[in-house]
């Protein structure tokens, strides 16, 4: 049995090449990533991590080296529920969200990579294996782009793998986001799976009124219309809008997950960064699954590509590494509009750490 021997928690901010925008988070110039790297006594290391916008990242590494670290050293590593659990359950009543479950999400994945690595599996394989060949889409920052900046970045999209497209919208102005659309129908054509995402801009009355106005475009999906929390108000956009709904990026629980899919939510996505890690967005997956709906993702692609990939009811993986990619010594591959799990033991994502100490918060 190796137990947990230590555990390294480390703070950047990833500068983005240009400022980016949505229609809620105002503009973003860096992410931060805290990582966790968590070493057994066997000598054997697995890595996690998670992110922010570029806000209270400092918090969440304090969160997680002064805080839990202590509680799990010398613990079974192989015990990753137990783990789970306890941590969860001990940080509840001051916790239950914001930078405590963002730091347990990146201990989580750390112990389950960890873990993987001392199979000698895939990630993918060791959480049971469906299939390694995951369909994604370019999911862009481009609400201030204009239609034809939009055509062009999905030209560029086009030619590095991708054949599915999400696009921002939310501008003051309805007709600019009907415009953006109808261009990029006109260029790509009806058969281009193509996702909306408001970054919870609307009220529900308008989020209703711009999926009306979304309708002749045949969306997958209207992601984030409104905040997550109004199941109410979910349920009213799909009724009377008409276009499948995607929601829970923001969503930090299995619980959350739940009330949101009674709610109305059609499209689950959990991002492992933020909902607990790997153990909580395999049980949202399953529980997705119990009510025959298909689960998307956010975020972590790198990460992600295995969790869909050992889930039968996946349908797209969000393909966007917010910068990190730049970090990695093998970006996720992409072939024909599917991301590809790694082969190699663990998630496989092995980070240039003497670049990212040059960006060290």
């Amino acid at each position: 049995m190796a137990r947990i021997d230590r555990i390294q928690t480390d703070h950047y901010v990833i500068p983005l090449p240009r400022a980016l925008e949505d229609s809620m988070h105002g503009t973003m110039t860096g992410f931060e990533v805290v990582t966790a790297r968590v070493t057994d006594s066997d000598g054997a290391i697995g890595v996690g991590y998670t992110f922010t916008c570029g806000v209270n990242g400092g918090a969440i590494a304090d969160i997680l080296g002064r805080e839990m670290t202590p509680m799990v050293i010398g613990r079974d590593a192989a015990m990753i529920e137990a783990i789970w659990k306890d941590i969860w359950w001990a940080f509840h009543y001051g916790g239950r969200g914001g930078p405590t479950v963002l730091a347990q999400s990146a201990l989580d994945m750390a112990l389950w990579d960890l873990k993987a690595v001392k199979a000698g599996l895939p990630l993918y394989q060791l959480l049971g294996g469906f299939d390694a060949a995951v369909p994604c889409y370019a999911g862009g920052i481009d609400i201030d782009l204009t239609p034809q900046e939009l055509v062009d970045q999905t030209h560029q999209n086009i030619a590095h793998g991708h054949r599915a497209i999400k696009m921002k919208v939310g501008r003051d102005l309805l007709r600019e986001d009907v415009a953006k659309i109808a261009a990029m129908r006109d260029v790509f054509g009806p058969d281009m799976p193509l996702m909306v995402d408001a970054n919870m801009k609307y009220t529900v009355d308008a989020a209703i009124r711009a999926a009306r106005a979304f309708n002749d475009f045949d969306l997958v999906w209207f992601e984030e219309p409104i905040p997550p929390e109004d199941p109410a108000g979910h349920k009213r956009i799909l009724t009377e809008g008409g276009i499948p709904i995607a929601s829970g990026e923001n969503l930090r629980s299995l619980w959350e997950f739940r009330t949101a899919i009674e709610g109305g939510v059609t499209f689950p996505e959990p991002d492992v960064t933020n909902c607990g890690g790997v153990t909580p967005f395999m049980k949202i997956a399953r529980l997705a699954e119990a009510f025959h709906l298909p689960v998307t993702s956010h975020g972590a692609h790198d990460i992600t590509v295995h969790l869909l990939a050992a889930c039968s009811n996946r349908s797209y993986l969000e393909a966007h590494g917010f910068g990190l990619e730049n970090y990695v010594e093998t970006p996720l591959k992409i072939e024909n509009g599917h991301a590809i799990a790694r082969d190699t033991p663990g998630h496989g994502v092995a980070f240039d750490w003497d670049k990212l100490e040059r960006l060290r918060a």
